[in-house]
């Protein structure tokens, strides 16, 4: 299992089928091993993490591992967390902040990977785009009523919103998910990874 994935990563990183929609190039960033049991699911990466090539290697994922309640070693560990995100390459600035995952990524790669990941016992859904993908008509009409009905969606999932800093504004208008889910969710990683 862990060659076959190996080479499904390597295949996923050679990926160009959205090149010429990339300000920056492709450059595939996601991380996964045969072992892990937490699979998270975000949206894209910034340019930061297009520069460094690291997951969630930005104040977005300082925050997220502030809620999960895991320090860089274990978050960094493929073999207990896959970070596998719904689109794999920077694509780009829209009109408020970063444009929405290219659309060729998910339906492409998600379940080839998903496949390759058989210990998988939660999967975080972070932010709208992986919510849809996972979740679609089950979304409910806001983020804030699909994070709020998080235990609909267990055992397999739990959605939560985007922790980028651009979602300040809807955390403090929204002060119960850090206050009531988050720590459930940081209950739940920990029997998850234990």
């Amino acid at each position: 299992m862990t060659r076959a994935l190996d080479q499904l990563l390597e295949d996923v990183r050679a990926c160009r089928i959205c090149e010429a929609h990339l300000p920056l190039g492709p450059r595939p960033t996601l991380q996964a091993g045969s072992g892990a049991r937490l699979l998270i699911v975000g949206q894209a990466p910034g340019t930061r993490v297009h520069k460094t090539g690291i997951p969630f290697d930005d104040p977005s994922g300082d925050r997220l591992r502030a809620w999960l309640d895991v320090d860089r070693d274990i978050f960094y560990d493929r073999e207990r967390i896959a970070l596998v995100p719904t689109g794999f390459c920077y694509p780009g600035r829209g009109g408020g902040g970063d444009k929405p995952p290219r659309p060729e990524c998910a339906p492409t790669w998600q379940a080839k990977v998903r496949r390759h990941l058989p210990k998988i016992t939660l999967t975080l859904l972070v932010g709208r785009y992986a919510q849809s993908h996972y979740l679609g008509g089950r979304s409910k009409e806001t983020l804030a009523a699909t994070s709020r009905a998080y235990e609909e969606y267990l055992p397999d999932f739990w959605p939560i919103p985007h922790p980028s800093p651009r979602n300040l504004l809807w955390l403090r208008r929204n002060p119960w998910f850090e206050a009531a889910i988050v720590p459930a969710l940081q209950a739940r990683v920990r029997r998850v990874l234990a």
